[in-house]
């Protein structure tokens, strides 16, 4: 995907990794397989492999987040400061965009995507958190599957929080 988005758009893109060190204390201390073990340790999986690599040097990022996938999500501003994450700047410039809409900008663009998603994937994180989904399963059914409701479920980098709003003039109601 990286390569794809590299080659078509002409982009240097900056790439995360997890401190070896951090991972291998994890493993160590929790087991190989953690996150099958408690909601906990899922979440501290993904706050080292994830979190940690990914916005401890950022002051601003983007998401995809959108108010349709979940009802954890509907009330999901398009700009707000992530609180979470040591007070950065979180942009969710898709918010009120619905998946039929993603797919036709998509589509329309020539966009490159995650190939997982023509196999059943419709939510797409880590390897050992994500399967493929049955026709008739909710969106996030393949997320987590483990833990029960893929309604109320959330990964590290998009915890729920009570974030301070920030007031921006965007066309769109945020």
């Amino acid at each position: 995907m990286v390569d794809r988005i590299r080659d078509k758009y002409k982009i240097s893109i900056d790439m995360y990794t997890p401190s070896l060190d951090s991972v291998s204390t994890m493993v160590e201390e929790n087991g190989y397989n953690l996150f099958y073990k408690a909601v906990e340790m899922r979440k501290l999986c993904c706050g080292v492999r994830n979190v940690e690599p990914a916005l401890s040097a950022l002051d601003a990022w983007i998401t995809g987040l959108r108010r349709q996938q979940r009802v954890t999500r509907v009330s999901v501003p398009k700009l707000e400061i992530d609180a979470s994450h040591g007070g950065i700047l979180k942009l969710n410039p898709l918010a009120d965009w619905t998946w039929d809409q993603v797919w036709e900008y998509l589509r329309a663009n020539a966009i490159p995507y995650n190939a997982l998603h023509d196999q059943g994937y419709p939510s797409i994180g880590c390897a050992p958190c994500t399967r493929a989904i049955e026709p008739d399963e909710d969106m996030r059914a393949g997320r987590w599957w483990w833990e029960g409701d893929p309604g109320l479920k959330e990964c590290g980098l998009h915890e729920p929080q009570s974030p301070a709003v920030v007031g921006v003039k965007t066309g769109t109601k945020s």
